[in-house]
């Protein structure tokens, strides 16, 4: 399962990310979205876990957490197509 954590703090690093996240289940990837210009953190970052039930206990439990002072927010990261761009218009 594909989790977006949103409200990252900007010096939140992969490792720390991972970190989190471990305690929970087996980690896949673990991607914290940088601006390419600067190369500085967005502020949000993409986790995956392999099994569902451990991605649900990581975002049952870590969603609101203050991670380096921000309260991190987690949920199921949301499938885009292009079909599903298109139907918006």
């Amino acid at each position: 399962m594909k989790l977006l954590v949103r409200n990252l703090a900007r010096n939140t690093t992969e490792d720390e990310l991972r970190s989190l996240f471990a305690v929970h289940g087996t980690l896949q990837s673990c991607t914290i979205v940088m601006d390419k210009e600067t190369g500085e953190s967005k502020g949000f970052a993409f986790v995956e876990m392999p099994k569902v039930g451990e991605a649900k206990v990581a975002i049952k439990t870590l969603n609101g957490v203050d991670v380096d002072g921000s309260k991190i927010r987690v949920k199921k990261a949301e499938d885009v197509t292009k079909k599903d761009e298109s139907d918006s218009e």
